[in-house]
């Protein structure tokens, strides 16, 4: 293994995810907080120009000198500077998939407010994917100098105090506010007017930073921002390490094109380094690679990231979102470093019953979704029409356990048990409403393009079925023939040998079809009991009496309470036979 960075240099890296509402003035904060910009940073991107927005992850980066208490740390290795990288993640609706695809790379989340409209839509939805993603924040209420000098002060400490009503139910109730002016007169203005409280949201950064927990182990999986050719060289592609390390001349896979790399030379903002580890941004050069294959993407260790058709998930709804969450409703699935359609079924523990203790322990909805019960194939699963919500008072108990089949449109390479976010992205950006529906994690992929077939048979997910027929008449003491149980074309061999209740309390088993128009016989083993016979015998005879036209159309005598026959059994959703069983 490589040392995570050129030992000369020993600069830890710290990811700074920059979100907010489009135009809460994101990008001209990362500008203003940031000295080496590197390739993908700043609105790059022709189209982020045009429409000025941010429309992919912009990284920069500034360096300041190791604060006191990360020195005395106690590190295996002693860091000498502090190297924070602005991940500039867009605000506009429609890219919601990028920033949920940035967010899994950081550190400490910087949630941009514009301190005159204060919390809007997407500033909402950042929120909610920094409660999945990220331990800590930072609220910057910017544009102050849109405020009137006379009442600047007094409007800040509004705003202050409405975010902290608003945070005080998620895990960043305490997180500390500043006051800035990015960008003071809009991005219209001169650049000689200096931003206000740039120097003192420094400060606050580096007294809430801390070591994060990097691990060089395990595979590689880099997140591809940017790709381009440098002549005479190669292709760069730069990125940030998710997990895992990599080092000049490891050869690395890109997924999505099948394909292996070697790696020629690797860079950390312009400087040449020998290797990187997960939390690095880096530039890694490559050979005989057109640029224009991998806008963005993964790389990874070769073999080690899979291409999934469907997926089980770990499933928690997102409570903020107003609608319901059905089985086979289609949901936009952010995954990896992907946003895709799928089909979702949605299941959960059978009903409670005294082989199975319920379970009540569950996390806040802040912890990322993690279940009491492991997934497994040797379990059954109760088949559920949508997503069950909590049972307890003003249904505020906690959801039940819950997981969802997702059948994804096109196949989709992720990394096992990483995030899923499942969100209805066609929702109208003007409806206020959130549109992140669910999260969870990855618990089982489907490999093979056949998995319906193949893998989807194992998964025992059951419903229970009900059916209701008449007693006709008594055959013998042991025997009576069924009616209504059945339509006239029904296969009745599939259901000889099944139990059958009635509803005078005795059982029996359905021996075979009885006639051409659905009646059928049935074996009562213990045989009938006497009242039952008396029961279905003056039933008989008082419809014999009126056996008259038109006697169907009678009232039915109270006495004479038709005994009926109930049928209980349960169907695996995915089984190619679509047998019944019985308990």
């Amino acid at each position: 293994m490589s040392e995570s960075a050129d030992s000369r240099t020993k600069t830890l890296n710290f990811n700074i995810g920059v979100l907010g509402h489009v135009d809460s003035g994101k990008t001209s904060l990362a500008r203003a907080l940031s000295s080496t910009a590197s390739t993908a940073a700043f609105d790059k991107n022709p189209q982020s120009r045009e429409r000025g927005i941010t429309l992919d992850l912009g990284f920069s980066s500034f360096t300041v000198d190791l604060p006191d208490h990360l020195r005395d740390s106690g590190g295996q290795q002693p860091y000498d500077s502090l190297q924070f990288t602005l991940v500039d993640c867009p605000g506009h609706a429609s890219l919601i998939r990028t920033i949920i695809g940035g967010a899994q790379i950081i550190d400490l989340m910087m949630l941009v407010v514009d301190v005159v409209k204060g919390v809007q839509t997407q500033t909402a939805e950042c929120l909610l994917i920094g409660e999945l993603t990220c331990p800590r924040m930072v609220v910057v209420l910017n544009k102050i100098d849109l405020l009137p000098p006379n009442k600047r002060q007094s409007a800040i400490e509004k705003m202050t105090k409405r975010l902290h009503k608003t945070l005080e139910n998620t895990r960043f109730k305490e997180c500390p506010m500043i006051a800035v002016a990015a960008k003071p007169g809009g991005p219209e203005a001169a650049d000689t007017e200096e931003p206000q409280g740039v120097p003192q949201l420094i400060e606050l950064l580096k007294k809430h930073t801390y070591l994060p927990q990097r691990d060089p182990g395990g595979d590689l999986l880099m997140a591809v921002d940017h790709c381009f050719s440098i002549r005479g060289q190669g292709t760069v592609m730069t990125g940030t390490v998710l997990q895992g390390s990599l080092a000049i001349n490891d050869t690395v896979e890109i997924p999505a094109l099948k394909v292996t790399k070697k790696i020629k030379s690797v860079q950390m903002f312009r400087k040449p380094v020998s290797g990187a580890m997960q939390g690095d941004r880096v530039g890694v050069c490559v050979t005989q690679f057109d640029p224009k294959l991998l806008e963005r993407g993964v790389v990874c260790t070769p073999g080690s990231l899979r291409t999934l058709f469907a997926a089980v998930i770990s499933v928690r709804k997102i409570s903020y979102f107003k609608g319901s969450l059905a089985t086979r409703a289609k949901f936009h699935i952010t995954v990896g470093h992907e946003t895709l359609m799928a089909r979702v079924t949605f299941f959960g523990l059978p009903p409670v019953s005294a082989s199975e203790p319920p379970s009540d322990s569950k996390p806040p909805l802040s912890e990322p979704c993690s279940l009491e019960t492991p997934f497994t194939f040797d379990r059954e699963y109760f088949h559920q029409d949508e997503y069950v919500a909590g049972q307890g008072e003003g249904s505020s108990g906690p959801d039940p356990e819950q997981w969802a089949l997702l059948e994804f449109e096109r196949p989709v390479t992720c990394p096992s048990l990483c995030l899923v976010i499942g969100s209805k992205l066609d929702t109208d950006i003007h409806a206020n409403a959130c549109r992140l529906a669910f999260q969870g994690r990855l618990l089982q992929g489907f490999e093979d393009k056949n998995y319906a077939e193949t893998a989807l048979p194992r998964l025992r997910i059951y419903k229970t079925k009900h059916k209701e027929g008449q007693v006709e008449r008594v055959t013998d003491d042991y025997s009576v023939i069924g009616r209504s149980l059945f339509k006239k074309e029904t296969n009745l061999q599939l259901f000889v040998g099944l139990k059958v209740t009635l509803s005078t309390g005795e059982t029996g088993v359905i021996e075979g079809g009885f006639g051409q128009s659905g009646k059928f016989k049935i074996r009562v083993q213990e045989g009938l009991r006497p009242e039952t016979k008396q029961l279905l015998s003056s039933a008989s005879k008082k419809k014999g009496k009126s056996g008259s036209k038109g006697a169907n159309e009678e009232e039915p005598k109270a006495d004479s309470q038709p005994v009926s026959i109930h049928l209980h059994f349960k169907r695996y959703v995915f089984d190619p036979h679509k047998k019944m069983v019985q308990s």
